[in-house]
This record gives structure tokens, sequence and C-alpha cells, in this order.
């Protein structure tokens, strides 16, 4: 029978400060794929059309073995002897978060996709089995653990045994193939083990919002990645360590105390190595306190950048005018909201 179908994925920030590939935060943008099946329909390769408005829609692929989206449902369903979508597939993608922003747009596709396998393959995943899947294609676990869990999350790969560990480091390339390759590329991968990441849920203020400034140019996760050290002194690591062993805590307390929450948002571990990268950093980090902006609670670089995050109560616009001009005064235009955590994370509506 014909079926239609929503699934929601909320975008995400990672680090907030000191939790470099530690901790991330699901915010209310919302990629939002409108799946019908009609059997009934027949010749569409891969059983499966896209449609596609928003961010990107100029430049993503619309075959279904070569956008991200898709390509990842067609990983997890050749896990499960699968060739193909199994019935006509309209997929619709609407898809307002920023690509290339840090605001985790890559891992809302994967986290959708892994979803929209599990739905047209009414295979009944977990969360937690679907993170697995998640892993295979996005090993680090802040952004897609946020955006599939929901709220402010820490989360780690547990250590896997050698057979797992050659199945876990399986190249992307083989797992999602790169030129996507033909109906006999990959037909069998290996399923992922259980349990590969852990996770759980810190709490969060009810009046703690952030305000996302999100510069209009594009910075890849492996530049951004490229510019850190290999090693990193004892000193700074534990800095980093202490601030977010008092941050994770913080930011669950109400009333909000700005003060310990903005020096326990420092960062030695990757927003210095990052400043060459993005005009001014160093400048707007520095450019709003508590005491300055009342409201502020702290700033931080969100995920890889360049998109700022600054948590407040209130006052939000004058905080963000404040960062706007400093990014203006190196020639950068942005745009910027006031996001809530998006609690639940990633949702399938049945229509």
């Amino acid at each position: 029978m014909p079926r239609s179908f929503t699934i929601k994925v909320p975008c995400s920030s990672a680090n907030i400060g000191p939790g470099f590939d530690v901790v991330g935060l699901a915010l209310s943008i919302w990629l939002e794929l409108r799946v019908k099946t009609d059997e009934t329909i027949v010749g569409v390769p891969q059983n499966c059309e896209i449609s596609y408005e928003g961010e990107g829609a100029s430049d993503l692929p619309r075959e279904a073995d070569s956008n991200l989206i898709t390509r990842t449902a067609l990983y997890v369903l050749k896990c499960h002897d699968i060739r193909s979508f199994p019935a006509t597939t309209f997929v619709h993608i609407v898809n307002p978060i920023p690509l290339g922003r840090g605001l985790g747009s890559s891992g809302a596709a994967v986290v959708a996709g892994v979803m929209l396998a599990n739905s047209i393959g009414q295979f009944g995943l977990s969360k937690e089995r679907m993170m697995d899947y998640c892993l295979m294609i996005e090993r680090h676990p802040d952004n897609v653990t946020a955006a599939m869990m929901g709220g402010f999350v820490g989360s780690y790969l547990r250590e896997l045994d050698p057979v797992d560990m050659d199945r876990k480091e399986i190249p992307l390339s083989e797992v999602l193939p790169e030129p996507a390759g033909g109906l006999d590329t990959g037909l069998r991968p290996p399923e992922p083990p259980y349990g590969i990441g852990h996770h759980i849920k810190f709490g969060w203020a009810k009046e703690v919002k952030a305000i996302a400034i999100i510069p209009n140019f594009e910075l890849s996760t492996a530049n951004s990645r490229s510019v850190l050290p290999k090693m990193y002194s004892a000193k700074d690591m534990i800095f980093n360590l202490q601030r977010l062993a008092v941050l994770t805590t913080a930011l669950t307390r109400s009333p909000p105390d700005a003060d310990l929450i903005y020096q326990a948002m420092q960062d030695k571990v990757h927003q210095p190595y990052r400043k060459t990268l993005i005009p001014g950093l160093t400048e707007i980090l520095l450019s709003v306190t508590p005491k300055s902006h009342p409201g502020l609670l702290g700033i931080c670089l969100s995920g890889a950048g360049p998109t700022i995050l600054a948590l407040a109560t209130h006052n939000f616009d004058a905080i963000a005018t404040e960062i706007l001009a400093r990014f203006s005064k190196e020639g950068v235009e942005c745009a910027w909201k006031v996001l809530e955590p998006a609690y639940n994370g990633a949702e399938h509506i049945e229509e």
C-alpha cells in the first residue's frame, strides 16, 4: 500500500567550547524528508526519485546513489540484503541547515538517511542501533548523536576488538562507493558492530537559548581539522578537561551562573588554531562578555566553524549586533538566528 511519512532531523553544534569531539547540542533548524511510496510506478533508478529545496538546492545531486541521504539509506538497506529501495520512493528534501558552516549538516543527512532506510525497510531498529549505522559513516559521534538523540549530549566511541576494528575502519569509499559505481558495488557491506558509540544526555536550563551567527562562507570540516596539531601539551588538555567537567553541570542550573559558564566555555584545543581560517575569530570570541552584554553566558565556535554560537538568556539583538559588527570589519556578512535545543532529536511522523 502507498505510504506517506516525514522524517525530521535537527541541526547540531559540536564542542560548545572545551568539549572537542565530545559534546554536541541539537538545535531547532530541521532537515525534513517528505516521503511517499507507490509500488505501481516502475522504471525509476534505484526505485527512488529525489526533489530538493533549501540550502544547496542548486548543487547537490538528485541521483539516489550519489546524494548523501539516499546513499546512506542504500547502505543500510544493503546491510539487510535489499539492493534498492523496495518500492518506488519519492523523497522531497527540505533543507534549511546551512552547508559547511559548523551546524552539523552532513551529520543530519546521515541520520536522515539511516532513518529513511529503517522506515522504508520497516526494520524496527531502535535509535541506539541506528546510531551504529550512523557511526560507520560519520566517525565523530558528537553531531550525529545530538541529531539522533536530541538535547545536550556527551558521547564516545568504545574500544573494539580486532575483528570489529577491521569492520569499523572500512573506508567510506567502500561503504558508500565514490564514484557511486553500479548495482553490483557493495551489495552486502558488513553490518556495523553493536554499541559502537555510547552517550549520555545532560540537562539544560530552560532559560538558555543559542544565538547562531552564520557567516556567508563555507569551511569544510577537513580543512578545519587540518590546522590542528597532532599532539597537545598536558597543560592545555587539563585546561579543557577542567572546564568541560564544570560546563556540563553549569548549563543545567537554573538560574544560570553567567560568570561560571563564560569561563567554563574557554578552549585551548581547537579554537586558537582555527583563527587563521576565520577572519577576526580571536577578537570575536573576546568581543562580548557577561559584563559588557548582560544576558550572555558564553561564546564559542560552533563545531568546525565558521558559525559562532553565543549562549544567552536575553539581550539577543545586542549580542548579535556586536558580533555582526566584528565580522563586518573583516568584510564578512552574516545571518543570525536565535535557536532552542531540539530535545527529542530525530523524529519519524507517519501520515
